[in-house]
């Protein structure tokens, strides 16, 4: 068997210009494991692909996904630590909208004890990224404020998980009261429906917050600023309404403020198996013993991609959209 099925961007445009098509099966190079993949997860840097803004690295699939689970099918020359039949999830280059996929074997992690492939693929590109920026960026450390925006998405629900299971206390914001509630029961002390509330009028009521994870951007920037505590932290990883803002910098250097950022696709393959081994050592356990556990709200036939995508662009969805393979 030498093809496989895949799902291409056929030009750059809306949902309707992802199709299925046959090519053949990627070959392994003597660092990477081939992977048969099971499910793979939807995230919306493939959205961003699928229009022409977020281009694959050098040497990557220009087939979009990000993130798969699956079982290892082939193996390169200098790979010791996976077998053939292993069941992994891994953090792709690309190329996870398809029945096999390429990584590096550093990027893989076993399936957590308990959980079967579907939840597996649930949890790389979420967890590579908040673990990243929240905890190697962000320095988030127990009993600060923690702020996550978006906080029924994907990235928001294991953001909320993960800091509270640490012992910060957690706060969020999200669209509507049914998307706070579960915020709120996954560990964030207070949702802030920001429809009908001013976070930073929140913030500014509880004394301040330690540290934001962002991906909104646009207004949200200046205001995440006036939210911060002295010393306080800002981590951006996307700009859901733009990248820009006008500033006063002179808050940064009196109140000591920290802004950072980060995307987890360009970085080396050096810091994303880094990014893995920190997560297998800290993050894996409260995997296994049920302390953490990914939300996922809809499972789709590879075939039925448009569909993902249009979910995941209407922002109605709460946690991990997912593809069966």
């Amino acid at each position: 068997m030498q093809e496989m099925r895949a799902i291409e961007i056929m030009e750059p445009g809306g949902p309707d210009v992802l199709r299925p098509v046959v090519m053949s099966i990627p070959k392994p190079n003597r660092n990477e494991v081939l992977i048969k993949i099971a499910f793979a997860g939807v995230n919306r840097p493939d959205v961003l692909q699928r229009a022409g803004s977020y281009m694959p690295p050098p040497g990557a699939s220009d087939l979009p996904g990000l993130e798969a689970s699956g079982t290892i099918f082939a193996i390169g020359q200098n790979v010791t630590n996976w077998a053939i039949g292993d069941e992994v999830c891994a953090l792709l280059p690309g190329g996870g909208y398809a029945e096999y996929a390429v990584t590096q074997a550093s990027h893989c992690l076993p399936v957590p004890k308990g959980m079967g492939l579907e939840q597996a693929a649930a949890l790389p590109e979420t967890f590579f990224t908040v673990w990243s920026n929240v905890f190697q960026r962000g320095k988030l450390k127990p009993h600060e404020k923690f702020l996550v925006h978006g906080g029924s998405s994907g990235i928001g629900t294991t953001a909320i998980q993960l800091a509270n299971v640490f012992g910060s206390e957690v706060y969020a914001t999200a669209g509507t009261e049914a998307k706070c509630l579960v915020c709120e029961e996954l560990g964030a002390k207070r949702a802030i429906n920001y429809k009908k509330e001013d976070f930073l009028d929140v913030m500014k009521s509880l004394g301040g917050v330690n540290l934001i994870l962002d991906m909104v951007g646009g207004v949200y920037i200046e205001k995440n600023i006036k939210a911060l505590v002295d010393d306080g932290r800002l981590v951006q990883i996307a700009f859901l309404q733009g990248a820009k803002a006008e500033l006063n910098f002179a808050q940064i250097m009196t109140r000591r403020l920290t802004i950072t950022g980060s995307t987890l696709r360009p970085q080396s393959d050096l810091s994303k198996a880094q990014i893995a081994s920190e997560l297998f050592r800290n993050v894996w356990p409260l995997l296994s013993n049920g302390r953490l556990k990914p939300v996922i709200n809809s499972v789709f036939e590879l075939e039925d991609v448009t569909s993902a995508h249009l979910l995941m662009e209407s922002s109605q969805h709460i946690g991990k959209i997912l593809l069966k393979v």
